[in-house]
């Protein structure tokens, strides 16, 4: 399987990941190491296995420790395209107690705190929408196992392409894009900020996005 490298250096890279490849050991890794001879590549961040687009991977142990420190202090950026079913509103934020059942894969919204339990929390804007999908971009502010699944479909707007939570078009991909990162590079400091549109396919061609 051919993989999409945008940007490489000695401590990085960015590249596109496809849909139906998790993005941890076993998956990216092994590929990124087949595309590009390195030997090194470290996961720093993750992208649901049924999602696809930018994901940024460390080549050296001193590159992935910068990248994490600066994940875990908000420093990177990342915004989402997704098609939902129905109309969202125009803008908004997402607020919520999950839970990740990691037995069954699956996330869902309490009530409460307990063992096991993160606030996710997002902002989006809704850029188009048509009789039955609205399309939106989505800035995550928290990093939670399927969150933006999970956070929609809780407000009876399903991903399409979602079957764990609930969409009724089965018969597509998870219509869910990690559209742009930014964040800077760990060893020259300069701010990298990177997009890349999804693809021109169903249901994303539904909308006009130039």
């Amino acid at each position: 399987m051919d993989v999409a490298i945008l940007y490489e250096d000695t401590a990085i890279l960015l590249c596109v990941k496809p849909a139906g490849v998790v993005s941890e050991e076993g998956g990216m890794p092994d590929l990124l190491r087949s595309e590009t001879r390195a030997r090194d590549i470290y996961c720093v961040h993750r992208l649901d296995k049924a999602a696809a687009g930018l994901m940024v991977y460390a080549k050296t142990r001193a590159s992935a420790a910068a990248l994490s420190s600066t994940i875990a202090a908000g420093g990177l950026e990342k915004e989402y395209m997704a098609v939902v079913q129905g109309a969202a509103e125009a803008e908004g934020s997402m607020r919520d107690l999950l839970y990740h059942d990691a037995a069954k894969n699956k996330t869902y919204v309490v009530k409460s705190l307990r063992r096991g339990v993160r606030e996710g929390e997002l902002s989006y804007q809704k850029l188009a929408q048509t009789e039955a999908l609205s399309l939106v971009r989505i800035r995550l502010l928290t990093g939670r196992s399927h969150q933006i699944r999970i956070q929609f479909a809780s407000r009876k707007l399903p991903l399409v392409g979602d079957k764990k939570y609930g969409s009724r078009y089965r018969d597509c991909p998870l219509a869910l894009w990690s559209e742009r990162l930014s964040f800077r590079h760990p060893v020259t400091g300069e701010i990298l900020d990177y997009h890349i549109s999804p693809p021109n396919a169903w249901p994303w061609n539904t909308f006009d996005m130039e």
